[in-house]
């Protein structure tokens, strides 16, 4: 069961246990109405609590269920029967209270949250609004100019901001979530503490100024994206309309946000960054352990700087026990000893054939950002996710590969048609794929937005370059 309840003395408990970040999947949003449904019906609980088990609050909807379907009951559903309870419904936020998490939490009638807890609307960066009344609560609460910076920016914000905005209404130093929330409900019935409808405050005040602001703000930084538009709409339409009024308005933008071709490609993007770093079939291999760095490279110094707790031992001198050398560019002559795997370092300019380096695997590097590709030249894919892991635990975002550089290859193709770079890398995505240099074609797409600029709400390369094939065999006699 992802939702239970159980009552503490006079306050009904709801908690949410679907790790590992309670997404708001379909069982959950049953398990809470269902939930709900108890609290009330149970004459012992004069007050309800919502909290989370594990490391987070609801960090938002359920990624398994994109593309898919929407099944009833919807989150707005939800959030509106929340809100309608007759007993006071305190939300308990720790780690992250995001997308629909926060929604959630707007819906109940008093946010607690425990010290480190961080809040945010980001579904902007999909190409989409908040969609379960997010741009007309939080209005009610901040205001119009402050619900319009978060909700086009989709950034996260700390407990403390949180709580000086009037997003949430008390920080807890306590032991945990149960502990923080049965604190506030029993204030609450006692009169120490007050509850409250989100919905049911007056509407924020028009703000034209700054609606003319931001959407001057987003015509010069982002004049090709949709949602960020869409979200201003909505935020400006909690001004001057019933809540009712404002919530059926936010969905329809939602509908639109969801039809169009941006959200896909971004949604395209998210996956694609995902989990870059595995090598397909090869199970859980022993994660690297033992690390020479050999050489002086500003990689090591990042790398040095994560190792803390991961329990990897980085060295400047191998010996027997070593596993593997990164060997900077400069120092390409240092040899590791017998049975370790060499990881040569190159840059992602002027590369040249991998096959002719004496290395196992090759680490190319861009001059910008901190993503890298590791690329098997010798070693075993087993030996290659090893590799892929260990840099994944020293927070390295890596990408693997195979006998060639995605990279390297997408960079001379951009070079070379300066005029047309996106176009240039869209043919070579699909010579890449071909030729079977990557393990995943959304490994090309995520390499080329996150270190060449292509555009994200496009998805990348390969996606825009297969959909124009698709378009083009659909018209085509």
């Amino acid at each position: 069961m992802s939702v239970h309840y159980q009552r503490h003395g006079t306050v009904g408990v709801i908690t949410i246990a679907n790790p590992p970040v309670n997404a708001l999947g379909h069982g959950v949003r049953i398990g809470l109405l269902d939930a709900l449904d108890r609290g009330l019906a149970d004459d012992s609980a004069q007050a309800l609590m919502l909290m989370a088990d594990g490391r987070t609050f609801i960090a938002g909807a359920d990624i398994r269920e994109f593309g898919q379907p929407p099944q009833a009951p919807l989150l707005p559903e939800v959030i509106s029967r929340l809100e309608a309870s007759t007993k006071p419904l305190v939300a308990v936020l720790h780690g992250t209270a995001l997308g629909g998490g926060l929604e959630v939490a707007l819906g109940c009638h008093y946010r607690v949250a425990l010290p480190g807890t961080r809040v945010g609307l980001p579904e902007v960066t999909l190409g989409l609004l908040p969609g379960a009344g997010g741009t007309q609560r939080l209005p009610r609460l901040v205001g119009v100019e402050c619900a319009l910076e978060l909700i086009t920016s989709g950034r996260f914000v700390p407990a403390e901001e949180a709580l000086a905005l009037g997003i949430i209404d008390a920080i807890e130093a306590t032991a945990g979530p149960l502990e923080a929330g049965l604190g506030a409900a029993r204030a609450i019935l006692e009169g120490q503490r007050t509850a409250r409808r989100t919905g049911e405050l007056p509407a924020p005040a028009a703000d034209p100024g700054a609606i003319a602001r931001h959407r001057a703000r987003l015509e010069t930084d982002v004049p090709e994206l949709f949602s960020p538009f869409r979200c201003l709409e909505a935020v400006a339409a909690s001004t001057d309309t019933s809540l009712a009024e404002g919530l059926r308005r936010e969905r329809e933008l939602f509908l639109a946000c969801m039809d169009s071709p941006q959200r896909a490609g971004l949604i395209h993007a998210f996956f694609a960054a995902r989990a870059p770093h595995r090598v397909p079939d090869t199970g859980a291999p022993q994660m690297l352990s033992r690390i020479a760095l050999l050489g002086e490279h500003p990689l090591f110094e990042r790398l040095k700087g994560n190792a803390g707790r991961t329990g990897i031992e980085l060295t400047s001198r191998p010996d027997e026990s070593t596993q593997a050398c990164l060997i900077a560019p400069d120092d390409a002559a240092l040899r590791c000893p017998a049975g370790c795997l060499s990881i040569i370092l190159q840059p992602a300019e002027g590369i040249g054939r991998l096959e002719e380096m004496d290395a196992d695997l090759v680490l190319v590097t861009p001059k910008q950002g901190t993503l890298v590709e590791l690329v098997a030249t010798r070693a075993s894919a087993d030996q290659q996710q090893a590799a892929a892991s260990a840099l994944k635990a020293l927070r390295q975002v890596v990408v693997v590969s195979r006998r060639d550089s995605l990279l390297a290859a997408l960079l001379r193709a951009a070079n070379d048609a300066p005029d047309d770079r996106c176009a240039a890398m869209e043919a070579t995505s699909l010579r890449l794929a071909e030729q079977g240099f990557c393990y995943r074609t959304s490994d090309i797409d995520l390499l080329a937005i996150e270190v060449l600029g292509y555009p994200r709400h496009l998805g990348g390369p390969h996606r825009q370059a297969t959909l124009s094939a698709s378009a083009t065999s659909e018209t085509t006699p």
